[in-house]
Protein backbone atom coordinates (compact mmCIF):
# COMPACT_ATOMS: atom_id res chain seq x y z
CA UNK A 1 0.00 0.00 0.00
CA UNK A 2 1.08 3.61 -1.06
CA UNK A 3 1.68 6.28 1.41
CA UNK A 4 -0.14 8.31 -1.25
CA UNK A 5 -2.78 5.95 -0.91
CA UNK A 6 -3.04 5.78 3.17
CA UNK A 7 -2.91 9.77 2.95
CA UNK A 8 -5.78 9.87 0.61
CA UNK A 9 -8.34 8.62 2.82
CA UNK A 10 -9.46 11.19 5.40
CA UNK A 11 -10.34 9.68 9.19
CA UNK A 12 -14.27 9.16 10.02
CA UNK A 13 -15.07 9.61 13.10
CA UNK A 14 -18.50 7.90 12.64
CA UNK A 15 -17.51 4.76 11.11
CA UNK A 16 -15.94 1.61 12.51
CA UNK A 17 -15.31 -2.12 11.21
CA UNK A 18 -16.45 -5.18 12.54
CA UNK A 19 -14.50 -8.15 13.13
CA UNK A 20 -15.08 -11.19 14.63
CA UNK A 21 -12.97 -13.81 16.95
CA UNK A 22 -14.00 -16.62 14.43
CA UNK A 23 -16.41 -17.30 11.44
CA UNK A 24 -19.96 -17.73 12.83
CA UNK A 25 -20.10 -15.80 15.56
CA UNK A 26 -22.54 -13.31 14.61
CA UNK A 27 -20.79 -10.63 12.71
CA UNK A 28 -23.24 -9.55 10.74
CA UNK A 29 -26.44 -10.34 13.50
CA UNK A 30 -24.11 -7.32 15.51
CA UNK A 31 -23.45 -5.28 12.42
CA UNK A 32 -27.61 -4.80 11.47
CA UNK A 33 -28.08 -4.20 15.26
CA UNK A 34 -25.24 -1.48 15.16
CA UNK A 35 -26.83 -0.28 12.27
CA UNK A 36 -30.55 0.31 13.76
CA UNK A 37 -28.83 1.47 17.20
CA UNK A 38 -27.31 4.23 14.96
CA UNK A 39 -30.52 5.41 13.44
CA UNK A 40 -32.56 4.88 16.32
CA UNK A 41 -30.10 8.10 17.77
CA UNK A 42 -31.11 9.96 14.40
CA UNK A 43 -28.06 9.06 12.50
CA UNK A 44 -28.23 8.18 8.64
CA UNK A 45 -26.29 4.72 8.57
CA UNK A 46 -25.43 2.52 6.06
CA UNK A 47 -23.67 -1.01 6.20
CA UNK A 48 -20.70 -2.04 4.03
CA UNK A 49 -19.69 -5.69 3.60
CA UNK A 50 -16.43 -5.19 0.81
CA UNK A 51 -15.80 -8.78 0.15
CA UNK A 52 -18.84 -11.68 0.12
CA UNK A 53 -17.90 -15.04 -0.63
CA UNK A 54 -21.17 -17.66 -1.03
CA UNK A 55 -23.58 -15.63 -3.10
CA UNK A 56 -26.35 -17.00 -5.21
CA UNK A 57 -27.37 -15.96 -9.10
CA UNK A 58 -30.05 -13.19 -8.89
CA UNK A 59 -31.70 -10.98 -11.91
CA UNK A 60 -30.00 -8.59 -10.37
CA UNK A 61 -26.32 -10.12 -9.87
CA UNK A 62 -24.55 -11.77 -7.62
CA UNK A 63 -25.82 -11.30 -3.91
CA UNK A 64 -24.61 -12.49 -0.53
CA UNK A 65 -27.58 -13.12 2.27
CA UNK A 66 -25.18 -11.09 4.75
CA UNK A 67 -24.68 -7.70 2.57
CA UNK A 68 -28.60 -7.90 2.18
CA UNK A 69 -28.91 -7.90 5.55
CA UNK A 70 -26.69 -4.79 5.91
CA UNK A 71 -28.57 -2.92 3.08
CA UNK A 72 -32.00 -3.79 4.90
CA UNK A 73 -31.11 -2.39 7.88
CA UNK A 74 -29.47 0.57 6.32
CA UNK A 75 -31.05 4.00 5.73
CA UNK A 76 -30.42 5.32 3.21
CA UNK A 77 -30.76 2.27 1.23
CA UNK A 78 -27.18 2.16 -0.87
CA UNK A 79 -26.44 0.58 -4.38
CA UNK A 80 -26.04 -2.71 -4.13
CA UNK A 81 -22.63 -3.06 -5.60
CA UNK A 82 -21.33 0.07 -3.83
CA UNK A 83 -22.17 -1.74 -0.48
CA UNK A 84 -20.73 -5.14 -1.48
CA UNK A 85 -18.27 -4.57 -4.62
CA UNK A 86 -16.79 -7.94 -4.59
CA UNK A 87 -19.42 -10.52 -4.34
CA UNK A 88 -18.06 -14.01 -4.87
CA UNK A 89 -20.09 -16.91 -5.59
CA UNK A 90 -18.17 -19.93 -3.44
CA UNK A 91 -18.82 -20.24 -0.15
CA UNK A 92 -14.87 -20.26 0.79
CA UNK A 93 -12.12 -18.54 1.35
CA UNK A 94 -12.43 -15.16 -0.05
CA UNK A 95 -9.12 -15.78 -1.73
CA UNK A 96 -10.11 -19.29 -2.91
CA UNK A 97 -13.64 -17.60 -3.81
CA UNK A 98 -12.14 -15.28 -6.08
CA UNK A 99 -9.52 -17.07 -7.91
CA UNK A 100 -12.00 -19.30 -8.80
CA UNK A 101 -13.62 -16.71 -11.41
CA UNK A 102 -10.29 -14.87 -11.79
CA UNK A 103 -10.59 -11.96 -9.89
CA UNK A 104 -8.32 -9.99 -7.69
CA UNK A 105 -9.51 -7.84 -4.48
CA UNK A 106 -8.51 -4.07 -5.03
CA UNK A 107 -7.93 -1.81 -2.16
CA UNK A 108 -8.52 1.35 -4.48
CA UNK A 109 -11.48 -0.56 -5.41
CA UNK A 110 -12.84 -1.10 -1.84
CA UNK A 111 -11.47 2.52 -0.79
CA UNK A 112 -13.46 4.05 -3.60
CA UNK A 113 -16.65 2.21 -2.93
CA UNK A 114 -16.68 3.14 1.25
CA UNK A 115 -15.88 6.68 -0.27
CA UNK A 116 -19.29 6.51 -1.89
CA UNK A 117 -21.25 5.37 1.31
CA UNK A 118 -19.67 7.94 3.61
CA UNK A 119 -20.88 10.39 1.02
CA UNK A 120 -24.11 9.74 1.52
CA UNK A 121 -24.83 8.96 5.71
CA UNK A 122 -23.49 10.15 8.99
CA UNK A 123 -22.24 6.47 9.96
CA UNK A 124 -20.88 3.62 8.39
CA UNK A 125 -20.24 0.18 9.50
CA UNK A 126 -18.05 -2.22 7.24
CA UNK A 127 -18.24 -5.58 7.97
CA UNK A 128 -14.97 -7.97 8.17
CA UNK A 129 -14.81 -11.70 6.37
CA UNK A 130 -14.63 -14.61 8.86
CA UNK A 131 -11.59 -13.88 11.95
CA UNK A 132 -9.79 -10.96 12.00
CA UNK A 133 -6.19 -12.77 10.10
CA UNK A 134 -8.80 -13.88 7.65
CA UNK A 135 -6.93 -12.34 4.33
CA UNK A 136 -9.87 -10.55 2.03
CA UNK A 137 -6.88 -12.05 -1.01
CA UNK A 138 -3.44 -13.39 -1.50
CA UNK A 139 -1.29 -10.37 -0.30
CA UNK A 140 -4.21 -8.18 1.08
CA UNK A 141 -5.18 -8.64 4.89
CA UNK A 142 -8.06 -6.88 6.21
CA UNK A 143 -5.73 -4.53 8.07
CA UNK A 144 -4.66 -2.98 5.40
CA UNK A 145 -8.41 -1.86 4.33
CA UNK A 146 -8.79 -0.68 8.17
CA UNK A 147 -5.74 1.32 8.15
CA UNK A 148 -6.46 2.69 5.11
CA UNK A 149 -9.68 4.11 5.93
CA UNK A 150 -8.18 4.78 9.58
CA UNK A 151 -10.69 2.85 10.95
CA UNK A 152 -11.26 1.29 14.21
CA UNK A 153 -12.52 -1.79 15.20
CA UNK A 154 -15.22 -3.48 17.18
CA UNK A 155 -14.87 -7.06 18.08
CA UNK A 156 -17.91 -9.46 18.01
CA UNK A 157 -17.32 -12.33 20.87
CA UNK A 158 -19.29 -15.54 20.32
CA UNK A 159 -20.38 -16.37 23.94
CA UNK A 160 -19.16 -19.97 24.02
CA UNK A 161 -16.05 -22.60 25.15
CA UNK A 162 -13.22 -21.10 24.10
CA UNK A 163 -14.17 -17.17 23.54
CA UNK A 164 -12.09 -15.94 25.86
CA UNK A 165 -9.00 -17.18 24.30
CA UNK A 166 -10.28 -16.51 20.70
CA UNK A 167 -10.98 -13.13 21.81
CA UNK A 168 -7.70 -12.17 23.64
CA UNK A 169 -5.99 -13.14 20.59
CA UNK A 170 -8.22 -11.20 18.37
CA UNK A 171 -7.35 -7.97 20.27
CA UNK A 172 -3.95 -8.10 20.68
CA UNK A 173 -3.34 -8.89 17.04
CA UNK A 174 -6.01 -5.82 16.38
CA UNK A 175 -3.46 -3.62 18.40
CA UNK A 176 -0.20 -5.54 17.04
CA UNK A 177 -1.47 -4.08 13.45
CA UNK A 178 -1.37 -0.88 14.58
CA UNK A 179 -5.68 -0.38 15.30
CA UNK A 180 -7.63 0.89 17.80
CA UNK A 181 -10.45 -1.38 19.45
CA UNK A 182 -13.16 0.95 19.94
CA UNK A 183 -15.42 -1.37 21.55
CA UNK A 184 -16.64 -5.37 22.03
CA UNK A 185 -20.13 -6.96 21.35
CA UNK A 186 -21.28 -10.56 23.15
CA UNK A 187 -23.23 -12.42 21.24
CA UNK A 188 -25.63 -15.40 22.90
CA UNK A 189 -24.74 -17.70 19.91
CA UNK A 190 -25.13 -21.05 22.35
CA UNK A 191 -28.05 -20.84 24.46
CA UNK A 192 -26.98 -24.04 26.33
CA UNK A 193 -23.54 -21.99 27.64
CA UNK A 194 -24.22 -21.43 31.48
CA UNK A 195 -21.12 -19.67 32.29
CA UNK A 196 -21.74 -16.55 30.00
CA UNK A 197 -22.42 -14.15 32.83
CA UNK A 198 -18.90 -15.14 34.77
CA UNK A 199 -17.42 -15.17 30.96
CA UNK A 200 -18.46 -11.14 30.55
CA UNK A 201 -16.77 -10.51 33.41
CA UNK A 202 -13.34 -12.01 32.61
CA UNK A 203 -14.33 -10.55 29.15
CA UNK A 204 -14.27 -6.88 30.39
CA UNK A 205 -10.96 -7.90 32.28
CA UNK A 206 -9.36 -8.74 29.45
CA UNK A 207 -10.26 -7.16 26.66
CA UNK A 208 -9.17 -2.94 27.50
CA UNK A 209 -11.95 -1.93 25.90
CA UNK A 210 -15.97 -0.99 26.10
CA UNK A 211 -18.36 -3.98 26.10
CA UNK A 212 -20.80 -2.25 24.00
CA UNK A 213 -23.88 -4.43 24.94
CA UNK A 214 -24.90 -8.28 24.88
CA UNK A 215 -26.96 -9.55 22.25
CA UNK A 216 -29.83 -11.98 22.92
CA UNK A 217 -29.84 -15.44 21.75
CA UNK A 218 -32.74 -14.34 18.90
CA UNK A 219 -32.70 -16.64 15.61
CA UNK A 220 -36.29 -15.32 14.54
CA UNK A 221 -36.21 -11.81 16.43
CA UNK A 222 -36.93 -8.94 14.45
CA UNK A 223 -33.22 -7.29 13.99
CA UNK A 224 -34.48 -3.41 14.63
CA UNK A 225 -35.58 -4.78 18.25
CA UNK A 226 -32.47 -5.36 18.70
CA UNK A 227 -30.97 -2.19 19.09
CA UNK A 228 -31.88 -1.37 22.76
CA UNK A 229 -29.18 -4.41 23.46
CA UNK A 230 -25.96 -1.93 22.37
CA UNK A 231 -24.59 1.46 23.82
CA UNK A 232 -23.34 3.63 21.03
CA UNK A 233 -19.85 3.26 19.77
CA UNK A 234 -17.71 5.80 22.25
CA UNK A 235 -17.81 9.50 20.39
CA UNK A 236 -21.29 9.30 19.42
CA UNK A 237 -24.23 10.88 20.44
CA UNK A 238 -27.51 11.11 19.30
CA UNK A 239 -28.48 13.87 16.90
CA UNK A 240 -31.29 16.35 17.88
CA UNK A 241 -34.70 15.42 16.57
Amino acid sequence: MSDAMANATPASEAAWYVTGTDTGVGKTHASVALLYRLRAAGLRAVGMKPVASGCERTDEGWRNEDALRLRAASAPTPAYDILNPYALPSPTAPSLAAAEVGVRIDLAHLVASYRRLAAQADAVVVEGVGGWAAPLDRGLEQADLVRTLRLPVVLVVGLRLGCLSHARLTARAVRADGLSLAGWIANRIDPEFRDAEPYLGLLDEALDAPRLGVLPYAPSRRPDTLAAALDLPPGVSASPA
